[in-house]
């Protein structure tokens, strides 16, 4: 399935990368065509080197002095905000979009303290080194809990805080959710291929539906761990461990920079829901719910609901995302 699904050529809004994908994606996507140029950050952290892998690019039109710097989530990559990335440098944004580290190009280090500090740390050393003294920062999914706490640790640096459908709007363990070993999330993870990733991303991504365009994220996600099984399972489990064991949302109160949420309200995501009875599972990942209830937590927050939108509305329907990001960042002061 892998061979057929990287077959397709990625077309998203409007972008077409001509150089070939291919089923051996690499464990660190070797193989996998991204957008725009890469660019490699080498820095010491936790006594080891590493690579953090990056896309810098310029405004198409006349610059309007403005950084946006995006954040993926875990089941994605930079490579995911491709269509973003057209929208905002055709607007005069300059547009920087970071694969973590632990993720994608960027280097995985199996013995690494993951934590949305570090992260946020990471970053930071990024920006710093790019003479990046003050941007718009939007996170996606996992990136949505990393931008937050990227905002609480650095609010000076911060023009404005957006977070796409963010995991991390409930507290999962508070709610009921067990606590998971990081054994056993590694053994659910081996188990991992492109058909689970498909099913789970037609129900939670796109709202029960599929294009053929899709097939490209799932091809992206299962090639890391066709090249790599272990290593890519461990990894995932030591990210799962961190996102359940690391909550943000009850410091959504101290947030004190500009902040809008984004949310697809067909989204059903839910952290460790799987290993809950059907009652209490029935409570978790009601986004349109914890939409509304973020916004009163987050004091002065907007918000942009998209009703028959899922998990990753800046896929599933570029044109109506990309128009709400620009509406909303032509109101914020520049």
């Amino acid at each position: 399935m892998i061979k057929k699904l990287i077959q397709h050529a990625l077309i998203f809004a409007g972008i077409t990368l001509l150089s070939p994908v291919f089923a051996e994606t690499g464990f660190r996507l070797e193989n996998f065509a991204y957008p725009y140029p890469l660019e490699i950050m080498t820095f010491e952290s936790q006594q080891q080197q590493l690579e953090m892998a990056y896309m810098d690019v310029s405004p198409v039109t006349e610059a309007n002095g403005q950084t946006v710097v995006l954040l993926h989530g875990k089941n994605f990559c930079a490579a995911t905000w491709a269509g973003l990335i057209q929208a905002l440098t055709q607007h005069g944004y300059r547009v920087i979009a970071v694969d973590q580290i632990g993720f994608c190009k960027s280097s995985k280090p199996l013995d690494y303290q993951y934590s949305f500090h570090q992260l946020a740390a990471n970053t930071r050393l990024l920006l710093d080194k790019l003479g990046v003294e003050t941007s718009f920062i939007m996170g996606h999914s996992m990136g949505g809990m990393l931008a937050s706490r990227y905002a609480l640790l650095y609010p000076e640096h911060v023009a404005g805080l957006m977070m796409v459908n963010p995991i991390g709007l409930e507290d999962w363990l508070h709610k009921g959710v067990p606590y998971i070993s990081i054994e056993d999330w590694y053994a659910g993870q081996l188990k991992l291929n492109a058909e689970g990733i498909k099913r789970y991303q037609q129900h939670t991504y796109y709202a029960g539906n599929w294009r053929e365009d899709y097939d490209i994220w799932v091809a992206m996600l299962a090639g890391q761990f066709d090249a790599d099984r272990e290593k890519s399972a461990w990894l995932s489990a030591l990210i799962y461990d961190m996102i359940l064991t690391q909550p943000v949302v009850h410091e959504f109160k101290d947030l004190s920079v500009p902040t809008w949420l984004f949310i697809g309200e067909q989204d059903n995501t839910a952290i460790g829901k799987a290993f809950v009875g059907e009652n209490k599972k029935a409570q978790l990942g009601d986004y349109s719910a914890l939409a509304k209830l973020s916004q009163i937590r987050i004091k002065g927050a907007g918000l942009s609901l998209f009703p028959e939108l899922g998990h990753s509305p800046h896929i599933q329907s570029p044109k109506t995302f990309h128009q709400s990001v620009l509406k909303t960042l032509a109101q914020w002061p520049h």
